[in-house]
């Protein structure tokens, strides 16, 4: 598959070589999705995707961002999916962006009368040896780590646009790519859900369910896979609902938080909670997201903060 990606802080453009003129070019989860921005422009064959990295519009069309704590680095990517019907093939690859902002220190200002003293090079009597014990050292660096985000119905876990109705049982998990799983764990710190219109409600906030009963506290076994039970809602006026989260990225494993209802967030015992806080070992900040569908018919609907049936 040919591509091309071209990055800058604002845009991220993907250009797309259409293998036939019957082939489907969709970013994932968006296949159906109304939202013009998020779909491609063909001219000649290609296929182009104009998605917006500002901190306010990234979202829009399911941008997931991950951020370098500790290098301020920053990664934005998606995924695009090509189906060609000719052989019902379906391919999936991702798309990124790397941006690095570099600080560039204040120049120091040098005195202009200055003197220069030259030295030896080498002080005398100096002899080198004629062996050289040289130590090799090896570094490395670990992976930027690569989320995804499923959704779980009937012990199923549904891929592409999920089409539920309301008060399925439904279960979300969150987790780790391969390389990255054995590296890092993760804890899910704040998520709302929204219409992508105008309305939004906070369903997590300091790593804890707002309401348990809409959707449970995140649990985990080993800290790099978490899954958390919630029943299908919807907003009055949308039947698409979006959920956006932060989600942190710890060496190991993150600690876990204690919930004012005596649950412990993500899985973690109570002993094995650190006092000093979820930050101590937070290596990136994941902002990310994923769609449900669901059907207007028997509403469980979310409105002003409460559940309702």
């Amino acid at each position: 598959m040919q591509s091309k990606v071209r990055c800058t802080k604002q845009l991220m453009e993907v250009d797309i070589v259409r293998s036939s003129p019957q082939a489907k070019i969709y970013l994932q989860q968006f296949k159906h999705f109304p939202d013009e921005a998020c779909k491609p422009q063909f001219h000649d064959g290609v296929a182009t995707f104009k998605l917006s990295l500002l901190e306010q519009d990234m979202l829009r069309c399911g941008i997931t961002r991950v951020v370098n704590k500790v290098t301020g680095q920053k990664m934005y990517y998606h995924r695009v999916i090509v189906e060609e019907p000719a052989d019902s093939s379906k391919h999936t690859f991702t798309v990124k962006c790397v941006i690095t902002e570099v600080v560039v220190e204040p120049e120091i200002a040098i005195a202009a009368n200055h003197t220069a003293v030259r030295r030896s090079v080498l002080p005398a009597g100096f002899q080198e040896p004629e062996v050289i014990d040289i130590h090799e050292e090896i570094s490395g660096s670990a992976p930027v780590p690569i989320l995804g985000v499923g959704v779980r119905q009937g012990g199923v876990l549904v891929t592409g646009e999920l089409n539920v109705s309301p008060g399925t049982p439904l279960q979300m998990e969150i987790f780790l790519d391969n390389d990255s799983a054995p590296i890092y764990g993760l804890l899910v710190t704040y998520m709302l859900v929204t219409d992508t219109k105008t309305q939004e409600e906070t369903i997590i906030i300091n790593g804890c369910s707002v309401d348990p009963y809409l959707f449970e506290n995140f649990n985990t076994v080993d800290g790099d896979f978490l899954t958390a039970k919630f029943r299908a809602f919807k907003f009055p006026e949308s039947t698409y609902v979006q959920f956006r989260g932060t989600v942190n990225v710890c060496l190991d494993k993150c600690p876990g938080i204690e919930c004012s209802n005596g649950q412990v967030g993500f899985g973690r015992k109570r002993r094995a909670i650190e006092m000093s806080g979820t930050d101590k070992n937070k290596l990136f900040e994941v902002t990310m997201s994923t769609f449900i569908k669901v059907d207007s018919t028997n509403d469980v609907t979310i409105d002003q903060g409460k559940y309702l049936h």
